[in-house]
Formats: C-alpha cells, structure tokens, sequence
C-alpha cells in the first residue's frame, strides 16, 4: 500500500496538477489527463462520501470485493490521486451528477 496526495485544493495553488480531486472518465477517455502521464490505480476503502445539493453527506457502504477506481497523475516527478467518477447511478441521482466508479476485486485481492 502507498500513501499518495489526493487531488490538488485550492489552498495549495499547485500549477502543476488539476484542481479539486475527481477525474470523469470521460475526460480520461478523451485523452485530457494524458499530460499527467495517467495510471489505473485501486483506492480500497469501507465506505466513501458525497454531499447533496444542501450540503448533506451521505456515506456509501462498499461490499468488501469492489474498490474505488483511481487515476494516479505524475509530474516533475510528484504524484497525486484523483477519484474516477461516473454518471451516479440513477438510484442515488438526487445525491449527486458524479459518482465514484466503482471495480471489483480479485478474489485474492478481497478486504477481510
């Protein structure tokens, strides 16, 4: 397991990477991350969060086999993270219009 930076904030004001800490697969699929040298990655966690429209957080439970996809982006020769999303699945569009894309794990990958 490696410990990467997530995104890049506001705060930070760091040129060299996108601001804020999602990537639309979309975007990856038309090339616009390609400056970063982009790279599938695994973010394993138990759950993750999204606000609603009135700031509301909502937290997702994730079954043990799936994980959050992940893009790991590299210049100058730091890296950072960003969180894969997607079309939110329509069961949960009131939450929010982005949703984490979610994979499933190898068997010999599962959380116990």
């Amino acid at each position: 397991m490696t410990w990467v930076t997530w995104g890049n904030r506001k705060k930070e004001a760091n040129k060299d990477f996108p601001n804020g800490g999602w990537a639309r697969l979309d975007s990856i699929k038309a090339s616009k991350w390609k400056p970063w040298h982009p790279r599938p990655v695994l973010i394993i966690a138990d759950q993750f969060m999204e606000k609603d429209h009135d700031e509301q957080s909502h937290w997702i439970e994730l079954d043990k086999r799936m994980a959050i996809q992940g893009l790991l982006a590299e210049r100058k020769k730091e890296q950072r993270v960003y969180v894969v999303t997607i079309d939110t699945p329509s069961e949960y569009n009131w939450i929010h219009d982005r949703w984490p894309r979610l994979v499933r794990l190898k068997k010999d990958n599962w959380k116990e």
